[in-house]
């Protein structure tokens, strides 16, 4: 998942400090309000594996709060008009038993769905092996059709151990399996930003050793390999933030959040098409080379325990831990990191609170040495 950096130093400052500070009253929060159409769930946490339950309270609640990563002042999203919504994760598995729901509210979604092979690297740490993820893609994709299940391999890196062609055979292998079941490969090449140089070094895998970001002409031959590939598989490629013009290998720049794919999946809603014909405009808050349309996103950084090693969204590991722990504390809470029940009140007694206690991802509370 990529997305526009925060400045590092100003975004570091901020991290440390308490979420709800004085004078964060309700009043004052809902001067600050936003009613989004598209909703991105998100790009800098994976809600569908983590925080299912919570979005779909807050689905049926109509508002969550999210707070800005450089000030932390609270912004309450009225989800009300939410209309469409765009997935990123790397596990949905959690939220299909609740698609059902979404499809009963009118809203349309789809998903972009990362799905690498580095198991052999530990750099995905937390996330469930490779055969099932690819058979949750399956699943998935039987559900909503081939066109709402977008593959990503992303983000693209290289080390001592990791060459163009390892990569390409990773992507054949799973290309074989899935193709039939997408229609769409999505990519970026890795940026060795501060934060995510500072999460690769402390990972402390053999795997880790010597990432490094690609030469043009690296890009340009796995570009070649990968646009072969896709093609066998009648499927397209394209990159997802990336200056680099591939379009001499058919490749071409991606909008994640899609006007043309969400007009072919709500053509039966008016109002979407009526939206997107006034303010389908290029999302200002992403890089100049994304071609993302505007949409919201409620994610919150620091807060996704797959805790990949070359994640720019988590930047202090003990962080995620303490603020998963916080969420299962009180998973109505407006926000996925606010630990009081100001706004919710209580959840002691809802059966969607009830989290499992136990699985592959009790570790992630637990652990002080990853």
């Amino acid at each position: 998942m990529q997305s526009r950096i925060p400045d590092e130093e100003m975004f570091a400052k901020t991290q440390n400090e308490p979420l709800i500070k004085s004078g964060n009253t309700r009043e004052e929060v809902a001067t600050n309000t936003k009613h989004p159409v598209i909703l991105s769930v998100s790009r800098t946490t994976d809600i569908p594996a983590f925080y299912s339950e919570w979005f779909i309270q807050r689905l049926k609640e109509g508002f969550c709060l999210r707070f800005n990563p450089y000030n932390k002042r609270p912004l309450l999203i009225d989800l009300s008009g939410v209309k469409v919504v765009v997935f990123w994760t790397k596990n949905p598995e959690p939220l299909m038993k609740h698609l059902d729901f979404l499809d009963e509210k009118g809203i349309k979604y789809y998903f972009q769905y990362t799905l690498n092979d580095y198991d052999k690297e530990g750099l995905e740490k937390n996330v469930p092996p490779l055969a099932e993820r690819i058979l949750t893609f399956k699943k998935l994709s039987e559900k909503l059709g081939p066109e709402r299940a977008i593959w990503r391999f992303d983000p693209l890196l290289l080390s001592d151990e990791i060459t163009v062609e390892t990569l390409i055979e990773r992507i054949r292998k799973i290309g074989d399996e899935i193709s039939p079941y997408t229609e769409k490969l999505v990519f970026s090449f890795i940026d060795l930003y501060k934060s995510v140089n500072w999460n690769i070094q402390r990972s402390k895998t053999a795997g880790t050793l010597n990432i490094r970001e690609f030469e043009k002409h690296e890009m340009e031959d796995l570009a070649e390999k990968l646009s072969s590939l896709c093609h066998s598989w009648k499927i397209s490629a394209a990159s997802c933030g990336e200056d680099i013009d591939l379009s001499s290998f058919w490749i071409f720049k991606n909008a994640c959040v899609d006007p043309d794919l969400i007009g072919r999946i709500s053509k039966s809603d008016p109002d979407i098409i009526r939206y997107l014909s006034k303010y389908a405009k290029k999302d200002k808050g992403q890089r100049e080379s994304c071609r993302c349309i505007e949409s919201t996103d409620i994610g919150q950084y620091n807060t996704c325990p797959h805790l990949c090693s070359y994640c720019y969204a988590n930047r202090y590991p003990e962080s995620v831990r303490k603020n998963y722990m916080m969420h299962k504390r009180n998973p109505c809470s407006p926000t996925i990191l606010w630990d009081e029940p100001v706004m919710s009140g209580s959840c002691e007694e809802n059966p969607a609170c009830k989290l499992p206690e136990s699985g592959r991802y009790q570790s992630v509370l637990h652990s002080h040495d990853r």
